[in-house]
C-alpha cells in the first residue's frame, strides 16, 4: 500500500468526481462535486486526492473553520470499490502526519453523522475524542452530527 496525496487540479478532477461511496453512505458525506465547487469559491479549503500509488482511491478536504477558530477535516471518503481494504485507516494515519507536519501546534476537528459508528470508531482509533453533538439543516434535510477533536499528537 503506497498512500499519498495530490492536489485536485485539471488533470484529476474528473477522476475525483467519479468516486462514489456505498448507497448506505450517501448521507454521511457531501458529494465530491459539491466539495470541489465549494473549494473553488471559499477561502482556505484544501481538496486532496487520496492515491494508492498512481490510482485515486479517495478524497479529503480540510479547511480552516472560522466558526471553530480551528482546522477541520471536513470531507473524507474512500471509493466504494476500494473500501474494506485498509485504505481508510492508512489514509487517515498518513493525513494526520501530513497535517501535523504542516501545523505542528494545531488541533484538528472533524464531524461525523451520529449514526456512523464505523467512522466514529476509526476517528477514535486515531486519537479523536467526542466533544459535542449539533444539528443543521440543508434544504428540508436535518443533519445530526458529532464533533470530534484531535488534541494530542
Amino acid at each position: 500500500m503506497d498512500i499519498n496525496f495530490r492536489q485536485i487540479d485539471k488533470s484529476n478532477y474528473n477522476t475525483c468526481v467519479s468516486l462514489k461511496v456505498g448507497e448506505n453512505q450517501t448521507n454521511y458525506v457531501a458529494s465530491n462535486v459539491f466539495s470541489l465547487v465549494q473549494a473553488s469559491y471559499e477561502d482556505e479549503l484544501y481538496p486532496l486526492g487520496i492515491y494508492n500509488g498512481d490510482e485515486m482511491v479517495g478524497f479529503l478536504l480540510y479547511d480552516y473553520d472560522e466558526e471553530l477558530k480551528g482546522w477541520s477535516l471536513s470531507r473524507f471518503m474512500i471509493d466504494i470499490n476500494h473500501q474494506n481494504k485498509g485504505f481508510g485507516s492508512k489514509a487517515l494515519e498518513k493525513f494526520l502526519d501530513y497535517f501535523h507536519d504542516k501545523f505542528p501546534n494545531a488541533n484538528l476537528y472533524t464531524s461525523v453523522e451520529i449514526d456512523n459508528e464505523v467512522a466514529i470508531k476509526l476517528y477514535e482509533k486515531y486519537g479523536f475524542n467526542k466533544k459535542n453533538s449539533f444539528e443543521y439543516k440543508v434544504g428540508d434535510t436535518t443533519f445530526k452530527e458529532l464533533r470530534m477533536l484531535k488534541e494530542l499528537w
